[in-house]
């Protein structure tokens, strides 16, 4: 039976883990785990902070990089706010200046142990290794996929890819982020600008094609700001109707309206400390754009059918696959609420102007849906198929083609050429 100081101890047996990587986590997690230990896990320095704070652990792993933070300024934070915390690196180095657990021989022993399961090599990418499926290859300092070899013959069986540490000699690495699968220029760039400007409660204005992962750019841009632990609210213009718009997005007093039993907190009010995203912001209508345009300039919202205003603090993010420029010039859309949203425009690539991240998003899209049913695995004639076609529906026409080709090729292990349903208009 356990004692009142061994219930004591086990109390203090915490720690936070803090990497973008999820399957090294996961793995940290288990053998952890698996020592009575109490483990909570983080994406990124924002989130580990808040983690910090609730759990209170006895220690805190963090991988060399951290998408949102740099690593030794956020280890300074630590020692100041934590001063009794126990901070390992990933690769068992001590960043605590000297504080340790009486129990870090476990947490080096986790360490040994999920890096030998992952099939880790150290090799180091400036300050950040990076972690790319086996078969991609670096050429010229650069990531670059080596499709012929990868899918070479002689490796058909294409077992789950297991992930390595791929040797990139150059000395500034631009960096990816968590969220965002691609190591094209095009991706890298959208990552520094959006490294750039997340810190910032600058307004954001996300444009590209249907499809291309406006929303994975949003939510990145929370994740790493300083409102990550508050509200993410989430308004798509086009798919409420124009006479519920306003009230869904500032909200309703009780008999506002017919229909209004109750009075109603809108979507802005709920972002209060956080971020809004207001989705195809080129379908808001006219009238709405006015009262959007006076929020945006003087932080007050009204709700329908209440004379009192009430001030919030709230970051918009908002997307389009239009070209509000041109609205503006049609009259369909307010200029001057287009240049208050277009304080720092970034602009999403499509899928066909980044063909070379289509390995890296098929390998993670079938990972995805090998969690329900047996994993697949694609045969090179299919994956170029993949490579010739245009992709109107970008990023969210390929999940659902691999979705629709997992299922067609059955209980069969290798998606071929016949399974890939594309529109033929486009091939």
């Amino acid at each position: 039976m356990a004692t009142l100081d061994d219930e004591k101890v086990l109390a203090y047996r915490s720690v936070v883990l803090a990497s973008a990587d999820r399957v090294l986590r996961g793995r940290l997690k288990d053998s952890l785990a698996g020592m009575r230990w109490k483990v909570r896990e983080a994406g990124g320095g924002a989130e580990a902070m808040a983690q910090l704070e609730a759990l209170r652990p006895e220690a805190l792993l963090m991988d060399s990089w951290l998408p949102d933070l740099e690593v030794s300024e956020f280890a300074g934070q630590i020692r100041v706010m934590f001063p009794g915390i126990d901070v390992l690196r990933l690769d068992g180095e001590s960043l605590d200046g000297g504080t340790r657990s009486p129990r870090r021989h476990e947490l080096l022993h986790a360490l040994r142990e999920a890096q030998n399961f992952v099939g880790m090599d150290t090799v180091a990418w400036a300050s950040a290794p990076v972690v790319v499926p086996s078969g991609v290859l670096v050429e010229n300092g650069r990531v670059g996929i080596g499709l012929e070899d990868w899918l070479d013959a002689g490796n058909a069986s294409l077992k789950a890819v297991v992930p390595v540490v791929a040797p990139v000699l150059t000395a500034a690495p631009a960096v990816g982020i968590a969220e965002m699968i691609g190591v094209s220029d095009a991706m890298m760039e959208l990552a520094r600008l959006i490294r750039l400007v997340a810190p910032r409660s600058t307004t954001v204005l996300i444009e590209g094609e249907t499809g291309s992962g406006k929303e994975v750019v949003a939510r990145a841009l929370h994740r790493l700001s300083a409102r990550a632990t508050k509200p993410f609210a989430v308004l798509n213009c086009a798919a409420i109707p124009e006479a519920l718009l306003e009230a869904e997005l500032f909200g309703h007093t009780r008999g506002a309206f017919t229909g209004a039993v109750q009075s109603r907190m809108g979507r802005i009010e709920a972002a209060n400390g956080g971020t809004l995203f207001l989705d195809e912001i080129g379908e808001m209508p006219l009238p709405l754009q006015a009262k959007m345009l006076r929020f945006l300039e003087c932080g007050e919202l009204q709700r329908v059918g209440d004379n009192e205003t009430m001030r919030v603090d709230v970051r918009v993010i908002a997307a389009t696959h239009q070209q509000l420029e041109k609205g503006a010039e049609d009259g369909t859309f307010r200029l001057d609420l287009y240049h208050r949203l277009a304080v720092f425009p970034v602009e999403v690539p499509g899928l066909r102007e980044r063909v070379e991240d289509i390995p890296l998003l098929v390998e993670h899209f079938l990972a995805e849906l090998g969690r329900e049913l047996p994993r697949k695995r694609i045969s090179r004639e299919a994956m170029q198929v993949l490579r010739e076609y245009s992709w109107p529906g970008n990023v969210r026409e390929l999940a659902h083609v691999l979705e629709r080709a997992t299922i067609l090729v059955g209980d069969g292990p290798e998606i071929g050429v016949g399974e890939i349903r594309l529109r033929s208009a486009n091939r």
